[in-house]
């Protein structure tokens, strides 16, 4: 199915839209924060001794200038779009000169990792789970399992990272209790030895995020597979004979995938919040532990980066799964707007 040059611009208009919207929303949430960014690295530096009291003054006024918050909010405002339109995400406050974009390309690959891999492990079990369990003619054991995800699905991720920390870490040391990697291990990416390493210490966060989310898929495919049996193209194939096998995988499965689609693209846009607190609990060296440290150092360039690389995820995912929605349910038309 060809899709119409119209539908694509209308939805990348819509999808810029989105984009300013939220980079002004970003821009002006931090702005609230009663604390000023640099009088607190200021008075770190102070305190630390690396700063004499009399320099203060000049210290401050040139962190000032040279991050333009001594123009007027609307100045800062402006420059902070037409950065932002240009990729431009400027420097670290708190670790100057480093760029934003190099801390963000330091440790998206290592959330992008866990949470990535955990999110489509849970969706690929949730939905298969969720969809046996709802279909009325496979065997009733299945339905033993939805009482423990449903359990594992209300609680908060970093409750689950605590109790694998306490059980699987501690009491039996068979995980590390924390970081990406051994302190022992040369960092080499092409080493097969620092590979499993990474792997090893990926593991516990991983099934955290793994064992809270597998519930909601499963929960939600259940429900979809329960309203699709009774429809008359399944009575239908019934009807004609087909084997059982065939009517649940193309014609139950296969028809309630699209919400379960469209929630993975969503799930896959919000990595990094999700991940935030867990990669807290495991000192994991990834985005979302990175986006913590920097709203508690006030570090604005870093928040504004990083919020935008998240807000660019979601909307860009929930593009391509608007593009895809027509060639994945035939019911939908893309002259639908």
């Amino acid at each position: 199915m060809r899709i119409p040059l119209s539908y694509v611009l209308k939805r990348i208009g819509f999808l810029v839209a989105v984009l300013y919207t939220a980079a002004t929303i970003n821009f002006l949430i931090p702005k609230l924060a009663p604390r000023d960014p640099v009088q607190e690295l200021v008075n770190q530096k102070i305190a630390s001794g690396g700063l004499t009291s009399e320099g203060a003054a000049e210290f401050r006024d040139s962190l000032r200038k040279l991050y333009g918050l001594d123009k007027p909010l609307w100045q800062q405002y402006v420059t902070y779009i037409w950065n932002t339109m240009r990729f431009d995400l400027g420097y670290s406050i708190v670790n100057y000169p480093v760029r934003v974009d190099f801390i963000i390309g330091q440790t998206v690959f290592w959330t992008l990792g866990f949470v990535g891999t955990s999110t489509i492990l849970a969706f690929l079990i949730g939905t298969v789970v969720g969809a046996l369990v709802g279909w009325s003619k496979t065997s009733k054991w299945f339905s033993w399992l939805m009482p423990p995800l449903a359990a594992f699905s209300a609680v908060p991720a970093f409750i689950i990272a605590l109790v694998l920390i306490y059980f699987l870490a501690f009491k039996l040391k068979a995980f590390p209790l924390r970081g990406g990697y051994s302190a022992t291990v040369v960092k080499d990416w092409s080493s097969t030895e620092f590979l499993l390493d990474v792997a090893h210490h990926a593991i516990l966060p991983a099934l955290s995020m793994l064992l809270v989310s597998v519930g909601g898929w499963a929960l939600g495919m259940r429900s979809m597979m329960v309203t699709v049996e009774g429809q008359d193209y399944i009575t239908f194939a019934e009807a004609k004979g087909l084997k059982g096998r065939r009517i649940f995988f193309r014609y139950a499965l296969r028809n309630t995938l699209l919400p379960q689609v469209t929630s993975l693209a969503m799930q896959l846009g919000l990595i990094v919040s999700g991940a935030s607190l867990v990669e807290t609990m495991f000192s994991y060296p990834g985005i979302g532990n990175r986006l913590g440290a920097a709203i508690a150092a006030l570090d604005y360039p870093v928040i504004y980066g990083i919020v935008f690389f998240l807000v660019v995820g979601i909307a860009v995912a929930t593009l391509v799964v608007d593009l895809l929605y027509p060639l994945l349910d035939p019911r939908i038309s893309y002259s639908g707007g």
